[in-house]
């Protein structure tokens, strides 16, 4: 479409205002900023027969690419490189980065060459105590530019995403070791988690990688050691990876980001202790999440089979080009063989803090290439499940899932019999989540966060869970599982490999009419249930059609 000024507007762009935010005064306009420029692929991926024999073959038969291989196929152009070289000294911008495979070219310039570049207006604005740029509207290109460029990350930096946890710290502040016998309603350690899931105890993640995004916090390598060698288990190797200048960066508050971050280590670490964990820390915006995400499934260093994601917000809150290009990345991964796991919200079906209008699905579990990570209410006797219901506590605390307004119905969950939407008109959607596990913080997890000991719940425990199962299942395979979702949603691997979690639903708040119920099969709730660890590697072992 093109602009009143001859310019392009660049599809998917506009950008909504952001409620509640306050202006505060004018930017500097010699501020040097920094973009993330994604350049159009020289083919697309999606579509091929390469895809076709990845996402539709059965385990045995994948064959997946390298990261080498994938940059040179499907990576960016370099006579695109070239071109967007020249519009960069046209506007006086400075190339940081670039990153073939990524398609990505990192722009830095002043505030005022950032206007002229982009066809936008940035001002001063702030919301709770943070301040950040804002636009409105679309982005503009120039006309022989705008063919190349499929989105451009960053002139905007308001805050994107939350983390999906729950810590409630133990009253005397001990620590607690693993524990046997009735239980009820008490948390337990991750080995405790993985064991009620029967997960393949000959296993222990040696030769994979577990990657993990935070846009915040930190952790603290010491305490880290001190957690595991508590639980018996030798501390795994953990390392920070610097994503748009993100760094660790713990803050001593165990209510805050570091919460999510010691919660995802933790939980990871303990199940998979002999998996390397790489930790993508990046800032929290549009740019630093894109990033992040293709940093971890382009990195050749470290290799992540397996990717771990536990913060996200409503989808209605992302732009077009956003929610493209983060699902276009997963896409890529499974090109590598690279699972993705996110959580899948923990605000019930409104997704929010307060009650909603309307229900929302958390993004990016709405990606219909990731693994959407649900939330249960879980309770045992000695080694045994003795209940597991939706969690769901009824005061705006509660699983995330529904159905996508924005992705449609993916043909693996054709016969999954995924509702329509309770929201007015009744979209036919993406399902979400795809599966389940432990995340009610009464029942949850006993972590070590900022030196206090605590139970942390919500889907952020669910994801880095599931993405140590995701492991295993990888070393035991001798190969990755990569995108697992099509491989979930046919016999043997939905029949029995989970726990079918039948009793609750997703209206977190009392007087919430919209809502999701748990039924037989797969639900908008917890999709297909827990995992149920050893069944699962058999059913993926089987032959399939």
């Amino acid at each position: 479409m093109k602009a009143e000024n001859g310019r392009v507007i660049l599809k998917g762009s506009h950008r909504a205002p952001h409620a509640g935010a306050q202006g505060k005064g004018k930017l500097d306009a010699n501020e040097r900023i920094e973009v993330t420029v994604r350049l159009r692929a020289r083919q697309k991926w999606a579509g091929t027969p390469e895809w076709a024999g990845i996402c539709a073959a059965p385990l045995a038969r994948r064959l997946y690419l390298t990261r080498e291989e994938f940059a040179l196929r499907y990576g960016a152009n370099p006579a695109d490189f070239q071109r967007l070289e020249q519009f960069a000294r046209e506007f006086n911008l400075e190339e940081v980065d670039r990153h073939a495979g990524q398609r990505k070219m990192r722009l830095a310039g002043t505030v005022k060459a950032m206007q002229a570049a982009f066809g936008v207006k940035l001002k001063a604005a702030g919301h709770d105590k943070l301040k950040f740029r804002l636009r409105t509207g679309p982005i503009q290109l120039p006309a022989d530019v705008a063919p190349l460029i499929e989105g451009v990350f960053g002139l905007d930096n308001r805050p994107v995403v939350r983390p999906h946890f729950q810590f409630k710290p133990f009253p005397d502040g001990k620590p607690r070791h693993p524990m046997s016998g009735p239980g009820g309603s008490r948390p337990f350690t991750p080995l405790e988690v993985a064991k009620l899931y029967d997960f393949p105890a000959d296993l222990d993640g040696s030769g994979q990688c577990i990657g993990i995004l935070e846009f915040g916090g930190g952790f603290d390598p010491k305490e880290l050691n001190n957690y595991f060698t508590r639980l018996g288990v030798a501390p795994p190797q953990v390392v920070a990876v610097s994503v748009d200048g993100g760094a660790n960066s713990p803050t001593g508050d165990p209510q805050s980001a570091d919460g999510e971050v010691m919660l995802d280590i933790e939980v990871a670490g303990a199940i998979a202790p002999k998996a390397a964990i790489a930790v993508y820390f990046a800032p929290n915006t549009d740019a630093g999440f894109l990033d992040a995400l293709r940093a971890a499934i382009h990195d050749s260093t470290h290799k992540p089979s397996v990717i771990s994601i536990s913060w996200g917000g409503p989808e209605s809150g992302s732009t077009p080009q956003s929610l493209q290009d983060f699902d276009t990345a997963c896409q890529e991964a499974a090109a590598m063989g690279v699972t993705i796991c996110v959580a899948a919200g923990d605000h019930g079906a409104d997704d929010t803090d307060m009650a909603s209008r309307q229900a929302n699905v958390d993004f990016p579990a709405s990606s219909p290439h990731v693994l959407a990570c649900g939330g249960t209410h879980l309770e045992a006797n000695n080694d045994l499940i003795s209940t597991e219901t939706v969690w769901n506590t009824r005061d705006g605390w509660g699983t995330g899932g529904g159905v996508s307004a924005v992705f449609p119905l993916p043909d693996w969950q054709a016969k999954a019999n995924v509702p329509p939407s309770v929201n007015p008109g009744g979209i036919k959607g993406r399902g979400v989540p795809d599966v389940a596990g432990d995340a009610d913080a009464n029942t949850g997890y006993i972590v070590s966060v900022d030196g206090s000991a605590g139970a942390s719940g919500g889907t952020s425990g669910v994801a880095p869970l599931w993405s140590a199962l995701i492991a295993l299942l990888n070393q035991g395979f001798a190969k990755p599982v990569g995108f697992i979702n099509p491989l979930l949603y046919q016999p043997p691997a939905n029949t029995k490999g989970f726990h079918d979690i039948v009793e609750g639903n997703n209206g977190s708040f009392a007087s919430d009419k919209k809502f999701y119920s748990a039924g037989s099969g797969w639900d908008a709730c917890t999709g297909w249930g827990s995992p149920k660890g050893t069944e699962l590697l058999k059913a993926l072992s089987a032959p399939q059609t």
